[in-house]
């Protein structure tokens, strides 16, 4: 059974990550990264996510707090599958104010990895600008 785009939606309102890792070393790497993680106990519900966007990969993720549970996390990271299938089920569907304003500004990321613009000085300040402005 599919999951509704509009189930979708909601349950990355509540539970989604759209995060992004600025790697310089050699070369200047941006990985864009979008997720969602639930309790050890809706993995079932995670692999139906995977299989209704035909993408994304799920992995376990341990947690040795205190009073933490261990999780399951669904996660897309390939550039592809983000502009192509997550983002355009997204666009005007998020309702949580901080959720849209961090997917607005992963979207300008992610456009602007994928135009290699990353590449360039002026490129990699304004992205790291922009990642500044995520998860306040």
């Amino acid at each position: 059974m599919q999951l509704s785009e509009d189930y979708i939606a909601g349950l990355i309102d509540g539970e989604g990550s759209f995060t992004v890792y600025l790697r310089k070393g050699r070369y200047k790497k941006v990985e864009c990264h979008f997720y969602v993680k639930l309790v050890k106990d809706e993995l079932p519900l995670l692999r139906k996510l995977q299989r209704s966007l035909k993408c994304g990969r799920i992995y376990l993720q341990k947690d040795t707090r205190k009073n933490h549970s261990d999780c399951y996390r669904f996660e897309v990271g390939n550039l592809k599958d983000l502009r192509e299938k997550i983002i355009p089920l997204l666009k005007n569907r998020l309702q949580s104010e901080k959720r849209k304003k961090d997917f607005r500004i992963f979207c300008k990321i992610v456009k602007m990895v994928s135009e290699k613009k990353h590449l360039t000085p002026e490129g990699w300040e304004k992205i790291q600008k922009l990642k500044s402005q995520m998860h306040r």
